[in-house]
C-alpha cells in the first residue's frame, strides 16, 4: 500500500470514529432509560451545526415513537452526506431555506450558511425559539449541537441587523481571531447564544448532546454554547474587538451593545448561578480526541510507531506547520541515524490564518502549503492537514496532503509556491497540484486533524 493510501486510510478511519449517527446510537438507550422513568407531555428535538442532520436522523431511528418534533439547521450541503467528489453547495440551496429530507419524519431541516452568517440561519433560529417558546414543566428537549452552530443558529441581538452581525464575523475571521475569541464576541450579539437558549425553553427540562469542535470541549464555547453557562463577559467581547484593531471598522450598533451591556444596562448572559442550568444536562458524545485515538489505532495496525504530538494545535497555521515540520524533520533524523521503524506523527485542533492576500484556501491548505515548503527536497515524509468536516474554510476541499517533493514538482509547472502563499491562495495551488483532499461534507465536525507518515 502507497504512503499517500495509508494516510488517507488513517484519516478516514479517524472519521469514523466521530461518525454522528455512531456518537448519538451509543447514547440511544441511555435517553429512553431517562426518558421512562418521567412523564413528559412533549418531546422536542432542536439542533444545529454541521452534524445536526446525522444526528437528528440517527434519533429518529433509534427513538422513532419518542420524538414528536423539531427543527434543526445545518450547513448548505450538509443535510445528506455526499459522496466522495467535488460539490457545488451553492447548487444545493433551497429558495426557502428549509426543506423535508428523505428519513426525517417529524423534524424540518434549514441549510443555512457558514462560516458568514445567512437569512437561512435568522429562519431557522426564529422557528427554533417559536418552538421552545410553547415549552414547559413537562417538556423534554433533546438538544443537538455540532461545530458551526455558532454561524447557523443566528438571531442577532435587539437593534443589530444580519448585515451587521456579518461584517464583524467576517472582520474577525479575516483578523485571525480564535474560535473563544470569536464566540465571546457572537454570544454578546446574540438573543439565543451564551445559555439564553436555556432561558427560552425554561422551566422545561434539556438534555443537549455535544460533538465538540473546539479545543479542551469548553461547554461554553461549542457552538456559542446556547445551553450552557457562559464564562465570558461583555468587557471580554470589547477586549476581543480592540485586540485586532477593529473598533473603527465594526458596525457602531455592535459596539453600541457591547458597550450598553458593560454599563449594565443589558442583562450579562447567564452564568453558571442561574437557575436555569438546574434543568439542563450538557453531554459530549464526541471530540477531535476520540478521533485522533482512532487514528492511532489505525496507524499501529499498519506497523508504525504512532504517537499524537498534540491535541491542542492552535494559532497562527503558519507557526503551527512550522513546529509540526520541524517534529517531523527531528523524527527523521533520529530514524535515520538510529534504524528505526517507521513513525507516525498525529496532531489535531484548529489553527487559524491571518487574510491578507485576495486568494481562495482554507486553514488546512495553508498549513500544508507552509509544511510543504519547510520539508522541501526531505525524501520518506508524507503529511495531509484536513477539516474533519469535509470543508476546509470556504472551499469544496477538506485539505491537502503534500510530501518532500511537493514544493519541486510545483516549481516544475511553473507555480511559484511563495506568491501563492502570499496571497492566501493555497486552494489554487493544490488544486492545480492536484494534491487537494475531496470528502464532501461528512457530517461531523471535531476540528482539523494533521497525520505524518516518515516511511
Amino acid at each position: 500500500m502507497k504512503t499517500n493510501v495509508k494516510v488517507s486510510k488513517i484519516f478516514m478511519d479517524a472519521l469514523k470514529k466521530a461518525d454522528p449517527s455512531f456518537l448519538v446510537k451509543a447514547h440511544a438507550g441511555q435517553i429512553r432509560s431517562y426518558i421512562s422513568v418521567r412523564e413528559y407531555s412533549r418531546i422536542m428535538l432542536v439542533g444545529f451545526g454541521k452534524a445536526a442532520y446525522q444526528m437528528a436522523k440517527a434519533f429518529e431511528e433509534e427513538l422513532p415513537d419518542l420524538v414528536m418534533e423539531g427543527v434543526i439547521v445545518t450547513k448548505y450541503g450538509h443535510a445528506q452526506k455526499s459522496e466522495v467528489g467535488r460539490s457545488d453547495p451553492a447548487a444545493r440551496r433551497p429558495a426557502s431555506g428549509s426543506r423535508k429530507s428523505e428519513g426525517l419524519k417529524n423534524i424540518k431541516v434549514y441549510e443555512a450558511g457558514h462560516p458568514i452568517p445567512d437569512k437561512n440561519g435568522v429562519k431557522a433560529a426564529v422557528e427554533i425559539v417559536d418552538l421552545l417558546k410553547g415549552a414547559d414543566e413537562k417538556t423534554l428537549v433533546l438538544c443537538l449541537v455540532s461545530g458551526g452552530g455558532s454561524a447557523l443558529f443566528v438571531c442577532p441581538y435587539e437593534g443589530i441587523t444580519l448585515a451587521e452581525k456579518q461584517v464583524v464575523t467576517d472582520l474577525l475571521l479575516r483578523a485571525g481571531a480564535d474560535i473563544t475569541e470569536l464566540n465571546a464576541v457572537r454570544k454578546h450579539i446574540s438573543m439565543v447564544k451564551g445559555g439564553r437558549l436555556a432561558e427560552i425553553a425554561f422551566p422545561a427540562e434539556i438534555v443537549t448532546f455535544m460533538i465538540s469542535d473546539v479545543v479542551g470541549d469548553k461547554l461554553d464555547v461549542i457552538a456559542s454554547g446556547p445551553t450552557a453557562p457562559d464564562t465570558s463577559t461583555f468587557r471580554d467581547a470589547i477586549n476581543v474587538i480592540n485586540k485586532y484593531g477593529l473598533a473603527e471598522k465594526a458596525p457602531g450598533s455592535v459596539m453600541e451593545v457591547l458597550a450598553r451591556g458593560d454599563e449594565g444596562l443589558i442583562p450579562e448572559t447567564p452564568k453558571k448561578s442561574a437557575a436555569v442550568f438546574n434543568k439542563v444536562n450538557n453531554l459530549i458524545i464526541g471530540s477531535n480526541r476520540k478521533a485522533l485515538d482512532a487514528a492511532v489505532i489505525s496507524a499501529r495496525s499498519m506497523g508504525y510507531e504512532t504517537e499524537i504530538l498534540s491535541s491542542k494545535l492552535i494559532g497562527d497555521a503558519h507557526k503551527a506547520a512550522k513546529w509540526l515540520a520541524g517534529k517531523s524533520l527531528e523524527f527523521k533524523a533520529k530514524k535515520d541515524r538510529l534504524q528505526l521503524k517507521p513513525r507516525c506523527l498525529i496532531c489535531g485542533g484548529e489553527t487559524t490564518v491571518t487574510v491578507k492576500g485576495k486568494g481562495k484556501g482554507g486553514r488546512n491548505t495553508e498549513f500544508a502549503l507552509v509544511f510543504a515548503m519547510e520539508v522541501e527536497g526531505i525524501e520518506s515524509i508524507t503529511m495531509l492537514s484536513a477539516g474533519t468536516d469535509g470543508t476546509d474554510g470556504p472551499t469544496d476541499a477538506a485539505g491537502a496532503m503534500v510530501n518532500g517533493e511537493t514544493i519541486e514538482s510545483a516549481r516544475g509547472l511553473g507555480l511559484d509556491p511563495e506568491k501563492y502563499l502570499e496571497e492566501n491562495d493555497s486552494y489554487n495551488f493544490f488544486n492545480k497540484m492536484g494534491s487537494l483532499i475531496i470528502t464532501g461534507p461528512t457530517g461531523t465536525n471535531v476540528m482539523d486533524i494533521q497525520i505524518v507518515i516518515i516511511d
